[in-house]
């Protein structure tokens, strides 16, 4: 279980957090603070695995907090403001969230937060053990079960009632649903850019306008998703020329 903590100015938008990490069987609410000068007691009381952050907050912001504090825990960005939406990746917090906020969106943000927690918090030798056992899948395909690794998948491609799964093989058909299959993917290596289409982030070689290019594939973004694209694979690894000023 992982100890969070909830920083908002605003009391109703502090409750409706609140409301949302009791449903949540992986969270303990450790503390609810109006800015983040209350956090800090909080920080040096007890371990604090995850920080839900606002912004605009008298005192200090979330942005000026995060620039000075020192090996922070993990960080959702809970704002009414997209602007900052850059600054907070460059500071590498995990998600950034618009208010108003759904529980669904809470819940796959708080997820992401989970299998990080877990990443971080295994073993070694159980992290090398368990390689072998998670690197690939089977589906069925026809009259046989293929095995699929997942490093060799391009992207996935939902229609009607079954998936196509494009791989550096060739492609596979199955009986699967889109939403079930992305269930089953890493969230670090597979993302979402269409209702239609779910790819491998280390696959992609450029997005132009409102389109990835995977090879001699050209998939579709839909105007849902690219802002999380551009925030979660290309912000993240965007060289910019503010990056050498100091070279």
């Amino acid at each position: 279980m992982m100890n969070c903590v909830i920083v908002d100015d605003e009391p109703l938008a502090r409750e409706g957090l609140a409301s949302y990490v009791r449903e949540l069987d992986f969270l303990a609410l450790a503390g609810v603070c109006e800015n983040p000068l209350e956090l800090l007691p909080l920080i040096d009381k007890q371990p604090i695995d995850l920080i839900f952050l606002d912004i605009q907050m008298p005192k200090m912001n979330g942005i000026e907090f995060l620039k000075i504090m020192q090996k922070p825990p993990m960080v959702v960005i809970t704002t009414a403001y997209p602007s900052y939406a850059l600054e907070g990746f460059q500071l590498n917090v995990l998600d950034y969230l618009l208010k108003p906020i759904t529980f669904e969106r809470f819940f796959k943000a708080s997820s992401k937060a989970r299998d990080y927690y877990r990443l971080l918090t295994k073993p070694a030798g159980e992290q090398q053990s368990n390689v072998a056992d998670e690197d690939y899948c089977f589906i069925k395909c026809g009259n046989k079960y293929e095995k699929i690794p997942f490093a060799d998948i391009l992207y996935v491609e939902g229609m009607q009632n079954y998936v196509n799964i494009y791989t550096l093989k060739g492609k596979f058909m199955t009986i699967l649903s889109l939403r079930g299959l992305e269930e089953n993917l890493n969230s670090q290596l597979f993302i979402r850019v269409h209702k239609s289409y779910i790819v491998s982030i280390n696959k992609i070689e450029s997005i132009e306008g409102n389109e990835i290019f995977i090879q001699n594939h050209r998939i579709p973004i839909s105007r849902n998703y690219r802002q999380q694209i551009i925030d979660e694979v290309v912000s993240k690894k965007l060289w910019e020329n503010t990056k050498r000023k100091n070279v």
